[in-house]
């Protein structure tokens, strides 16, 4: 496992820091404005536990390879093909997240302002899923945690997809149909919410 724990965390170090760090320095060259906007909302509010489980998924991302170097057991044993199949996904996830970063453009941002207009992003990989970056950073973690998959692994999984699904529902969404009204109204009733068809919203 000390091998795959190795890959699992040269990975997440390689998404993190062109996902975030990378797109960061881009974006400010790109717009002059890095696109961070931090926690939304009060402290204690749902959206801001939002952004604190999104910080508690990295920290766990981060620590389950680290915790398995340290002697922290699999709660499977050392089987090959899946963790292989775990590396190919993560992979797959990250390159996702890139391409969907990228389609943003000057939209791109991390976390919600609600004072901003941004322009609502509606073609390339965001034509039929209207998150598409939240649904590769989804299947990055399953990846990651198929080559780590110790009890921490899966707490950082759990921690983010509690975490995506408070941001969209509570925090992204209204703010959108709020700054955008009918176009992201016709937006949400064609493409789906994670992926294609589902999750979309019927007018009425």
């Amino acid at each position: 496992m000390t091998a795959w724990a190795w890959a699992a965390l040269a990975l997440y170090v390689f998404w993190l820091l062109t996902a975030f760090g990378a797109r960061a320095v881009i974006q400010r060259r790109r717009t002059g404005d890095s696109g961070f906007r931090g926690l939304s909302g009060a402290p204690g509010s749902v959206s801001w536990w939002a952004g604190v489980l999104f910080v508690i998924a990295l920290l766990g991302a981060a620590a389950a390879p680290v915790a398995a170097l340290t002697g922290l057991p699999a709660l499977i044993g050392h089987v090959p093909a899946i963790h292989g199949v775990g590396a190919a996904v993560a992979a797959l996830g990250i390159a996702y997240t890139l391409i969907a970063q990228q389609a943003m453009g000057a939209s791109w941002r991390v976390g919600v302002d609600q004072r901003e207009r941004t322009a609502l992003v509606n073609d390339g990989p965001f034509a039929r899923v209207r998150n598409p970056i939240f649904t590769a950073m989804a299947v990055t973690g399953v990846g990651l945690t198929l080559m780590v998959p110790n009890v921490v692994a899966l707490a950082a999984i759990a921690a983010l997809a509690v975490a995506v699904e408070v941001q969209v529902r509570v925090v992204e969404e209204p703010y959108l149909r709020t700054t955008h009204g009918s176009a992201y109204a016709a937006y949400e009733a064609t493409a789906g919410r994670f992926v294609p068809g589902v999750g979309r919203k019927r007018n009425s």
